[in-house]
């Protein structure tokens, strides 16, 4: 029987079809949206039994075309790009189809996971997975945290298969590239410095001082052992955050990833200081456009998920960053 990784070309999708091929399972039906051609490279070394567009694989899904050939379901597809205000697209694609996923697999008794986001709880300085810390500022928020809701609903009213919710905070490593202005900190850390030879972040704002302001940056190699964790332990259902469970500063990520390069190049390692001296970390005002508009803070409360047995170590992001620059370099 197949495994099927819907948004199996992008980010996190490939992630797990290349870690599903480590296990040895190569039954996977890859399902995405490849107008955007060049997401192509992400499966290049990872292997398949078939890919179907994304809007094909659920007409041909309720037709029936697959029934009894699926035994469950990695939905990481989604519009993720958070400035996107298109409400109607937003809801059609990242609502109505994860829906139309969620009842055709407790009709066929298939276990879903899919992708949530830590979005679902916009503004707020609380992120444990309760209604009362929740409130999403944007529309892409709002798209998953209307289905999160769904979920809620169904599990009190009984499943028939497992359904598991990840909310993501801020993924970062290889296999991002065709994201752009969306892919991560380290992402365009290291870009960066390799075009320029400097780092720019933010500077103060808002009581936080140069380049403070933190985020739970969670790598994607601890996000695909979550999901293949629960892929292991169908009896486990709810909605789980999934970071690295501590915040870490933006000056965190640039050090990382100034120094992860320097060791490629045959150079010691430096400290912030240093790097501020020698204007290889160059802070820049921060936006009067996202001024009180900015989140300054983010650290998931991973307490959920540690109840439901997953125990393995996050990575730091040094740890994490170290390692996503040496795929960079051999690219």
């Amino acid at each position: 029987m197949s495994i099927v990784v819907t948004g199996a070309a992008g980010f996190i999708g490939s992630n797990i079809v290349k870690a599903l091929n480590d296990r040895g399972v190569t039954d996977i039906i890859a399902v995405d949206n490849l107008t955007k051609g060049e997401k192509f490279l992400n499966l290049v070394d990872c292997e398949i039994s078939h890919f179907v567009d994304k809007n094909d694989f659920l007409a041909q899904l309720q037709d029936g075309v697959f029934d009894g050939e699926i035994r469950a379901v990695l939905h990481e597809g989604a519009c993720s790009d958070t400035m996107n205000h298109d409400g109607k697209y937003m809801m059609a694609n990242n609502y109505q189809y994860t829906l139309s996923l969620l009842d055709y697999c407790q009709d066929e008794e298939i276990p879903l996971l899919y992708a949530s986001s830590a979005a679902t709880y916009g503004a707020g300085s609380v992120f444990r997975e309760e209604r009362e810390f929740e409130g999403p500022l944007n529309v892409y928020g709002y798209s998953k945290f209307l289905f999160d809701q769904v979920l809620r609903r169904r599990i009190k009213e009984g499943l028939s298969a497992q359904v598991v919710g990840f909310r993501y905070f801020n993924v970062y490593g290889p296999r991002e590239q065709h994201k752009g202005r969306m892919a991560s900190v380290a992402f365009h850390n290291y870009n960066q410095y390799r075009e320029t030879g400097k780092v720019k972040l933010f500077g103060s704002n808002d009581g936080w001082a140069d380049g403070m302001q933190s985020r739970d940056f969670v790598s994607v190699e601890d996000v695909v052992k979550v999901n293949l964790y629960f892929l292991d332990h169908p009896e486990k259902s709810g909605i789980f955050n999934l970071g690295s469970g501590r915040a870490q500063p933006f000056n965190d990520v640039a050090m990382s990833t100034v120094n992860a390069c320097r060791r490629h190049e045959n150079k010691p390692a430096l400290t912030l200081a240093e790097m501020v001296e020698h204007g290889i970390l160059e802070y820049i005002d921060f936006p009067d456009a996202l001024k009180g508009k900015y989140q300054s803070f983010t650290q998931g409360d991973i307490g959920k998920l540690r109840a439901a047995g997953y125990q393995s170590p996050m990575l730091t992001v040094e740890q994490g960053v170290d390692r996503y620059v040496d795929w960079m370099v051999r690219r």
